[in-house]
């Protein structure tokens, strides 16, 4: 059987030559539009420009020079919807919106997106957005962030953006893009029905149904198909149609000026009432859904050849043809100009540098360092208006709860650009009362009440990253956060790193969970493991065990994210939040003054209590905690210990431990967290490796979830159990 890519392509040059064009699919004519003729051809040119893209992948990929295909056939009345929207407009594009980026180029002197976009092909180290770390769709020139392959996982981040463009309005905020500024997020018909992208254009529709401004235009292009599973007949019309506080707009795909006609008409309601519509696009898929699809196994050849005879440039250069802008013989000139000069880019782009070096591929995983502006800490002042009574308190041991609120609201009020995000963080203060009294002493443009959608927070805060803010979205507890971890995992953390650092996902994400709650819980509230953040390259993770060290280490995670551009993950152990004792009833042990304004911890660095060289245990949140009291237990025994909260848990904080622990004759691990997946066990690996004389144990939580009632603790370390495993370390190494 004939190529399907060579099929298409000799089906044009023969089309083109007989004057054999598709009938239209609409009955607009030239007339209908009031571009110029050269806009027009200029359109046709990105067109033909991503066409020959694609068929030159393909080729480059037969010799092995080009390693991911996936193309924009079929997709390239696309180029038409770039030339409606300002290159300032954020585009959050899919994967086959090739002709979009193609034509947004043509508005900024200097682009060259055809030798560009043949070095993603290659994998090569020189391509402009990933640096060859994969064929993304990207530019920072051009507004438009890379993609992840993740299905429909940007959908949220462009809400984010949308809606970060009237908080700069509000807040007087100086972002990244101009106020008057109307994002875009395309995506398939396939992708429309994605957990994501529906909870995301819920959360639009949500969002604008209280008349807060959400310049948004989804764009989805409806090719009919995803990969084998047919779209049914209007499917996406009969729900985007109908959607609250959304302009539904349609247009053809294979007809230019059909769809310059819808995308003027989105561009413009979206800017003038700054509210969100959904273009729906119809489009084709030619070439299958990328190089190795084999198509005739799900798909009749009568309906293959039936969708390439839709070729959208086919029905452009009819257009073009019958309205004598050119000639048939000056399309098939430009076509083939295009054809040839991309054959002979292409044989330079293979042979350009590839990433050579497990380094070179992870350069880009941690972020580039951020030149900021210092700003001063509070006034006394300001802190006085604030505060009001509680300032009086700060002199007063309090417990952690208290103390992070504090330090929020000293972080928000010197660094303006801090908006918070949350399930009822607002008027309600959180559940713990973290956030208690934000929302009164900044706003509520500022501690946002969100919806019940984790996918929806995060994207938030990564769209309000885009834009020159600081977020801080909340995750109500760590059991919530699995229904949303892609969005940390398949767009926060990956961000830089498919961006060779040129896009950053800054934010300080804080989440409370953990176990040993006393009064409520079960498995819904209390998540005793943080393996899946384990598992991500370049976040960071960490967790405070008191009120005192939580503050030290808020600012520093806020100055992580403000100066280095990092994800970080805030963990605060929920039963730790209230807790004022640490040996018995009333000693007050576990509060502490809130630290002066200036303090601050240092990334990377643990903390420990005692000295004893006898036993060290290795611990953080509850463990540490527990730890401490199993400390005062073993004393009384004899045994000289030091206790370690190591604080830092991803990356683990290597030499700060490795020194604070080297001199140490016995090393327990407490891990609240479950055996699997836990950070005990690359502590183990660890202490293995580089103090192989010292005696390691571990104790840990078992592989189960968390139940409701008295039985709560049972699977978990407790004071007694670390009093145990450290006498049973202790005795082995006495004989």
């Amino acid at each position: 059987m004939q190529n399907r890519a060579e099929a298409v392509d000799q089906a044009f040059l023969r089309r083109v030559a007989d004057g054999d064009f598709p009938s239209s699919t609409t009955g607009l004519t030239r007339a209908d539009s009031d571009l110029t003729d050269a806009a027009l051809v200029e359109i046709f040119d990105s067109q033909i420009l991503s066409r020959q893209l694609d068929l030159t992948s393909r080729r480059m990929q037969a010799k092995g020079q080009s390693f991911y295909t996936i193309g924009s056939s079929g997709h390239e009345g696309n180029a038409a919807i770039s030339a409606v929207f300002r290159h300032t407009d954020m585009a959050f594009l899919h994967y086959r919106d090739a002709p979009f980026l193609i034509q947004r180029s043509r508005q900024l002197p200097g682009q060259t997106p055809a030798w560009d976009l043949l070095l993603s092909f290659a994998a090569s180290e020189e391509d402009p957005i990933s640096g060859g770390r994969h064929k993304v769709l990207g530019s920072k020139a051009l507004f438009i962030p890379p993609q992840t392959s993740t299905i429909a996982s940007h959908l949220p981040k462009a809400l984010g953006a949308a809606y970060s463009l009237g908080l700069s309005r509000r807040t007087a905020h100086k972002g990244a893009m101009p106020d008057d500024s109307v994002v875009l997020c395309s995506f398939g018909d396939a992708s429309f029905n994605h957990s994501t992208a529906q909870g995301a254009i819920n959360a639009a529709a949500w969002t604008a149904y209280q008349n807060i401004p959400l310049p948004l235009v989804w764009v989805c292009e409806d090719n009919g198909i995803g990969i084998s599973t047919n779209t049914p007949k209007n499917w996406i019309s009969a729900n985007a149609k109908n959607k609250p506080a959304t302009h539904y707009v349609y247009g053809d795909g294979l007809d230019l000026i059909d769809t310059l006609r819808a995308a003027k008409q989105a561009e413009t309601y979206a800017r003038a009432y700054r509210q969100p519509v959904f273009l729906h696009i119809r489009t084709v898929r030619m070439m299958g859904h990328a190089g190795s699809d084999a198509q005739t196994t799900y798909m009749s050849i009568n309906r293959i050849e039936e969708t390439e005879a839709q070729d959208p440039l086919l029905h452009t250069a009819r257009i073009l043809v019958e309205s004598g802008i050119l000639t048939q013989d000056e399309v098939l000139a430009r076509y083939i100009e295009t054809g040839q000069r991309l054959e002979r880019i292409a044989v330079n782009a293979a042979t350009r540098p590839k990433l050579s070096s497990a380094q070179a591929v992870m350069a880009s995983i941690i972020p580039p360092t951020k030149a900021v502006n210092t700003i001063s800490a509070p006034t006394a002042d300001e802190r006085s208006v604030a505060f009001g009574r509680e300032l009086k308190q700060q002199d007063t041991p309090q417990h952690c709860a208290r103390l992070l609120n504090w330090a929020l609201t000293d972080l928000m009020l010197q660094y303006r650009e801090i908006v918070m995000a949350g399930e009822d963080i607002g008027t309600k203060g959180g559940v713990y009362n973290v956030t208690q009294q934000l929302s009164n002493r900044f706003g509520q443009h500022r501690v946002i009440n969100t919806l019940l959608d984790e996918q929806s927070i995060l994207g938030l805060a990564m769209g309000l990253a885009h834009n020159n803010f600081l977020p801080m979205p909340e995750i109500q507890f760590l059991a919530y956060v699995h229904n949303a971890e892609d969005q940390i995992r398949g767009e926060a953390a990956t961000l830089s790193f498919f961006s060779n650092g040129q896009y950053t996902n800054p934010m300080v994400i804080r989440i409370a969970g953990l176990g040993y709650q006393k009064g409520f819980g079960g498995h819904f509230h209390n998540d005793n493991s943080i393996a899946v953040f384990r598992d991500i390259p370049g976040i960071i993770v960490v967790c405070p065990s008191n009120g005192h060290d939580g503050v030290l280490l808020l600012r520093e995670a806020v100055r992580l994210a403000r100066e280095e551009q990092r994800v970080v993950v805030f963990l605060e152990p929920i039963a730790l939040y209230m807790t004022r004792d640490l040996h018995a009833e009333g000693d007050g042990l576990w509060t502490h003054q809130y630290p002066g304004i200036e303090a601050k911890a240092t990334q990377g660095r643990v903390s420990a209590y005692g000295d004893g060289t006898d036993l060290t245990i290795v611990s953080y949140g509850n463990g540490y905690y527990l730890s401490r009291q199993a400390a005062a237990l073993l004393a009384e025994q004899g045994i000289h210990i030091r206790v370690v909260d190591l604080q830092w848990l991803c990356p683990l904080p290597e030499v700060s431990l490795i020194a604070t622990v080297k001199d140490s004759h016995r090393i327990l691990i407490v891990d609240e967290c479950r055996k699997s997946g836990s950070i005990s066990e690359a502590l183990m690996s660890l202490f293995h490796e580089t103090l192989p004389q010292v005696q390691v144990a571990r104790i840990a939580a078992e592989d189960s979830f968390i139940p409701l009632g008295i039985s709560a603790t049972a699977t978990m370390p407790s004071r007694d159990s670390i009093v145990a495993a450290a006498l049973a370390l202790y005795q082995q190494g006495a004989h």
